[in-house]
């Protein structure tokens, strides 16, 4: 190829890597010799040359419930778009952090989930120098982040429901120690105080079962509560058919919010009030990111991106059927 088009073996390179630094004669007379030998690029040889892979790593801390299917549904369609494919790591509340440095020379970057773990101890556990972006954790070492704005959420989850008459709400928060969880809780208290209404806090888990163990107190009058906001819609659920199966009128005698506003939330009846976000556009937006940050570390500009980087996702409360009709419209 190189002698056909009388150029270098690094010309013919820089052309078929698409850089941007070869002359428009040059890259003519590569592509002319390109037809006449009828050459096609070699996509697993000059991935090996570029030393890419590909591949995206994601690492999740789970993958059960509709939160996680929308956000790889997110991450698939924007890596599909960029013809790149997902490596997919579950840490299981932690457990399996050493096979992140695994991940090396596998995939081109990551994508972590990780609220639940200490930040030291994930970043001891990352691949050194492989382009990372962080989702709802707080990164040590100026890899950028993208968290979504618990606390404002919460608080107006909490606000919406003394605005419409409540006085006692329950919060069943997420599991202590996770970063989302403990945001949310202290978003609805600040809320709490400020509008004067009382506020229990139960832990739960993020299932639907520590929601419904809420639901059941409720109903059975050892737990009084006119109002109950969970720190996730899957919980909101459990609590909302524990009700539903007692007789417990929603939002006539208990309303309820829910965090996240996954589809199950419009499709339950009643359905959900939620604080929303677009779940899938976060992954999304990962995705793009960590495209970015790729390039960067490629093109030797990694340090200029590492700061300022950081997006926040500030969600919004949607209005269904699980709270009143006078706080609504």
């Amino acid at each position: 190829m190189a002698r056909v088009a009388g150029v270098s073996v690094a010309s013919v390179s820089r052309v078929f890597n698409g850089r941007d630094h070869v002359r428009a004669e040059m890259r003519a007379r590569v592509e002319q010799a390109a037809a006449q030998l009828g050459y096609v690029p070699h996509a697993g040889a000059r991935s090996l040359s570029m030393a890419r892979t590909g591949a995206m790593g994601v690492v999740l801390p789970d993958l059960h419930g509709e939160f996680f299917s929308e956000l790889l549904r997110g991450m698939d369609r924007e890596a599909s778009r960029r013809g790149l494919g997902l490596l997919l790591t579950v840490l299981h509340d932690g457990r399996g952090l050493d096979t992140l440095a695994a991940l090396r020379g596998q995939v081109d970057g990551l994508m972590v989930m990780a609220p639940e773990l200490d930040p030291a101890i994930l970043a001891r556990h990352m691949p050194r120098g492989l382009a990372s972006v962080f989702l709802a954790c707080i990164p040590q070492d100026g890899s950028p982040s993208l968290r979504i704005d618990n606390r404002a959420g919460a608080a107006a989850a909490v606000a919406h429901l003394a605005a419409g008459g409540a006085k006692r709400i329950v919060h069943i928060s997420g599991p202590a120690g996770n970063l989302d969880a403990l945001e949310r809780r202290a978003g609805a208290e600040a809320a709490a105080a400020a509008a004067g209404v009382a506020l229990t806090v139960i832990e739960g888990d993020f299932h639907e079962g520590s929601g419904a163990a809420v639901g059941e107190s409720v109903a059975a009058g050892t737990l009084e509560a006119d109002a109950i906001f969970a720190a996730n819609d899957m919980m909101a659920i459990g609590a909302l058919m524990a009700l539903k199966r007692h007789g417990v009128a929603v939002p006539g005698q208990v309303a309820i919010v829910g965090f996240d506003d996954i589809p199950l939330s419009r499709l339950v009846s009643p359905a959900l009030t939620s604080v929303a976000i677009d779940i899938a556009a976060m992954g999304a937006r990962a995705v793009a990111q960590l495209a970015a940050r790729i390039t960067a570390a490629r093109e030797g500009f990694l340090e200029s991106t590492s700061t300022g980087a950081d997006e926040t996702i500030v969600p919004h409360l949607m209005v269904r059927e699980t709270t009143r009709e006078t706080d609504r419209g």
